[in-house]
């Protein structure tokens, strides 16, 4: 496990991989919801457990596909029809995943930024707005 310290050198390309999956971001301000994040578990993987306050632009899980996918994780459950004869089930969550600030830096792309506070560290886009990112990635092109 020890050995001594060769050099540094040039990064040559493609040495550095970037993540394969996109993420999941958060399309509403407010708290995070078990009803929604149940519903939201079978996207990816997420950073948030039910109570957790969330912003708009917040990253909220990885994308179990290659895109960024926007979500709503303050959706609650319908209370209509409160007299039919169903039944609440339990609701199993898989615990979030919850970054140390080094796995933090190391996880965001280009358009992504860590934010750092006494009680959190979040993970949010450049650009809270879906609207103004989307105009972003057009004008870029």
């Amino acid at each position: 496990l020890t050995s001594p310290f060769s050099h540094y050198g040039p990064i040559k390309a493609g040495e550095v991989s970037n993540r394969q999956n996109g993420v999941l971001v958060s399309m509403a301000t407010g708290t995070a919801l078990t009803y929604s994040l149940e519903t939201l578990q079978s996207r990816g993987k997420l950073f948030l457990g039910p109570g957790d306050e969330i912003y708009e632009g917040q990253l909220a899980g990885i994308n179990s596909r290659d895109n960024d996918l926007v979500i709503n994780p303050t959706k609650g459950k319908k209370l209509d029809n409160m007299r039919a004869s169903g039944k609440d089930e339990v609701i199993a969550l898989v615990p979030p995943i919850r970054f140390t600030l080094e796995q933090a830096l190391e996880f965001i792309a280009d358009d992504e930024l860590v934010e750092v506070t006494p009680k959190s560290i979040r993970l949010r886009k450049k650009m809270l707005n879906e609207n103004d990112r989307k105009r972003y990635e057009r004008s870029k092109v």
